[in-house]
């Protein structure tokens, strides 16, 4: 048996925690995704800024903290730890998911395109494994761009507004250290509601060689997504729909929590991960890599 043959032969696990630290750092030592990081940093900065402005104009937010918006808007003015909960709700419906569409539909048909994806099936990274790998990396992303935007709206927060005891939308106030527990816990919530996402991108991405179509089309269906979960006539599609639940996480903010909307959320998004994960699979594992 020659040694090449030997090679193929040996039994690989399923996971390298080296070949996911090379992907991380690569995929987060590219220009493109640290613009993306660059461009949720700076929205809870513009968002500061707009109510501060309109609150010291004596705008309607001078009295009440303005009104509409998402929930928690007009709570900023009190307490700057709210800008954390607002930017997130102002992120999620496109600057996060755009974001996670630009990762995860670039993956594999990037590599493709490039002509890299031959040769890191060659090496001893098999599909299956590098389809993992390229997964977990996009959720990565997924977490570190909810992180990003809460500690941008957190720095801006405090730097614009006074910080303190956090009245949560129940009524009930709790401790600033609590309530920093809480930003948290909506930052990992936002990014395990964008898990669904992730997964459709990835299978997208297994089925073209252009990095630009499998980012464009992702984008895309996330737009028309969103659109048809605004249809009132299409209500009884909506709760099957991955964007349904994302604000969700507001729920965090009461006392007590009420889950019954996150654990939706959280299965409608592992149902999407499981249905088109395998599909990608089924369809890298079977694709014939010519590039």
């Amino acid at each position: 048996m020659s040694q090449a043959e030997a090679v193929r032969r040996t039994p690989r696990p399923l996971w390298s925690l080296g070949l996911l630290r090379s992907e991380i750092a690569m995929t987060f030592r590219r220009w493109r995704t640290l613009a993306l990081l660059a461009v949720l940093a700076g929205v809870p900065v513009l968002v500061g800024i707009a109510v501060k402005i309109e609150t010291g104009d004596g705008g309607p937010g001078g009295g009440d903290g303005g009104a509409g918006g998402p929930a928690f808007l007009s709570q900023v003015t009190h307490n700057g730890l709210f800008l954390v909960f607002t930017s997130l709700a102002v992120t999620l419906p496109f600057f996060l998911p755009m974001s996670v569409g630009v990762i995860a539909g670039d993956s594999l048909a990037g590599e493709a395109h490039g002509g890299t994806l031959r040769y890191l099936l060659v090496a001893p990274a098999g599909r299956t494994r590098l389809l993992l790998v390229k997964y977990a990396t996009t959720l990565t992303f997924c977490l570190v761009g909810a992180l990003v935007v809460a500690l941008s709206a957190l720095a801006t927060g405090a730097l614009l507004f006074p910080l303190g005891e956090v009245t949560l939308l129940s009524g009930t106030s709790v401790s600033f250290g609590e309530g920093l527990l809480r930003a948290l816990a909506i930052a990992v919530a936002v990014a395990l509601s964008l898990t669904g996402l992730a997964a459709v991108g990835l299978f997208v991405s297994t089925l073209t060689t252009s990095g630009i179509a499998a980012m464009a089309t992702t984008v895309g269906l996330l737009i028309t997504v969103q659109i048809l979960d605004t249809i009132p006539q299409l209500d009884a599609l909506q709760p099957y729909l991955f964007p349904h639940y994302w604000l969700s996480f507001a729920d965090l903010l009461r006392d007590p929590v009420y889950w019954d909307q996150l654990q939706k959320n959280f299965g409608l998004q592992a149902l999407y991960a499981l249905v088109f994960g395998s599909a990608a699979w089924a369809r890298f594992t079977t694709r014939d890599i010519t590039a």
